[in-house]
């Protein structure tokens, strides 16, 4: 009988420890916390997360196993370098290897959108609104937005709630982002400040989309900024 009765409890501390695991993996693959950086502790990740100790350690102890963290006794947890994958290889440095991580691309955003669109908190808005801010500011002073265009898609990501897109989106890192990619010979006199002011407004339609929460809208604005960058980027090639 009191095994029944204590089996609900350990559910719900698993559900919490998994919760927490996820959490914490988001910020580690969205760099968040970088290898090298020590996790809080454990009292205040108790404080900020609200679970018992009991939780934290179980989480603790999933991310070690993921390879993720490592715990040096009596200084703290850690995040690693992670090794290199080598189960996928991705030639991203040519306009042919641009145009296929595009049309991969296209199937993974547009349903990360969409699951955005209905998962995403209000702190991963204003998180999104602050890096298409940086992108707006960045492209109005002819630099480089390349890393605000990326962490506007890795936010995406992330408030699908869902590991497995981040993970994949961090695989391809800077490779996501079509102008960054292309080299000189390919480029050649494509104006690169344009592209960026059609990706802006483009980047707007899907944060409204998800701002509103409506999943449709979000999908389809997606699937047209990436199938716009694609054909932007046939038509130059």
């Amino acid at each position: 009988m009191q095994e029944d009765l204590d089996a609900p409890a350990r559910k719900r501390a698993h559900n919490l420890a998994h919760d927490l695991v996820e959490k914490l993996t988001q910020s580690i693959l969205l760099g968040q916390l970088s290898p090298g950086d020590k996790l809080p502790s454990e009292n205040a990740i108790v404080q900020e997360h609200g679970v018992s100790r009991t939780v934290v350690r179980e989480a603790i102890s999933k991310l070690q196993a993921s390879g993720l963290v490592e715990t040096r006794h009596g200084i703290g947890t850690f995040v690693i370098e992670r090794a290199a994958e080598q189960g996928l290889r991705l030639n991203v440095d040519t306009a042919l290897g641009v145009r296929s991580i595009l049309e991969l691309r296209l199937g993974l955003e547009t349903q990360a959108a969409a699951l955005a669109a209905q998962r995403r908190s209000e702190q991963q808005l204003l998180q999104m609104r602050q890096a298409l801010d940086d992108y707006q500011r960045l492209l109005a002073n002819n630099d480089s937005c390349v890393e605000a265009d990326r962490r506007f898609h890795l936010l995406i990501a992330e408030a699908t709630g869902n590991v497995c897109f981040s993970e994949i989106m961090q695989h391809l890192g800077s490779a996501m982002i079509p102008r960054h990619r292309l080299n000189a010979a390919e480029r050649g006199a494509a104006d690169l400040s344009k592209l960026g002011q059609l990706a802006n407004l483009e980047h707007e339609a899907i944060f409204n989309a998800i701002k509103r929460q409506d999943a449709d809208a979000a999908r389809a604005a997606m699937w047209l900024h990436l199938s716009n960058s694609r054909d932007r980027f046939s038509a130059q090639g």
